[in-house]
């Protein structure tokens, strides 16, 4: 399945200023520190929270095909700090267990140490429902959007971590 260019482009932005929220160490920025970590690790691990989320959904569907993405951590060397973004989507087999993949998520995520920080109608003209929880635990924050009144009707994952920072003598691998 194709992710909608428009869906990505508006995801990426929104995803990276306003996952910021969790409660983990703070370096004096904006966006949490998630510790030291290689570029490539830090995106295996965002990509397995990934995973984890998509096991809570419990319909049948199908995802995207995507891969995590290094982004800059604003204000901080960006050779030697990094964010990974692995942003998703998920089309239900039938359109009516879209609803039913939004709750299993809203109702399984505290109980996998997340906590929801943000749930709710967004103010576009489709008043998407909006779901945005952070993990301290996983380092990692996840936005979930229920796009109803697409075709086909889909969530929109996007998974973000806090700000890493790459072992001494290394730099960020940008991909």
């Amino acid at each position: 399945m194709k992710i909608k260019l428009g869906v990505l482009a508006a995801a990426i932005p929104l995803a990276l200023t306003t996952l910021t929220g969790c409660d983990m160490t703070d370096n004096g920025s904006d966006v949490p520190s998630a510790g030291t970590s290689t570029s490539s690790d830090a995106a295996d691990k965002v990509e397995g929270v990934s995973s984890g989320i998509y096991e809570l959904i419990g319909v049948k569907g199908k995802t995207s095909d995507s891969r995590a993405t290094v982004t800059e951590c604003a204000g901080k060397d960006p050779d030697k700090y990094f964010r990974v973004l692995h942003p998703w989507s998920f089309t239900p087999a039938a359109p009516d267990d879209l609803e039913v993949a939004m709750e299993r998520l809203r109702a399984a995520l505290p109980k996998r140490g997340w906590k929801i920080v943000e749930y709710g109608p967004d103010t576009s003209k489709n008043k998407n429902l909006r779901l945005t929880a952070d993990n301290d635990t996983k380092k990692a924050s996840v936005h979930i959007v229920q796009m109803a009144k697409d075709n086909p009707p889909m969530l929109s994952v996007d998974v973000v971590s806090g700000c890493y920072q790459v072992p001494e003598g290394q730099q960020v691998e940008h991909f």
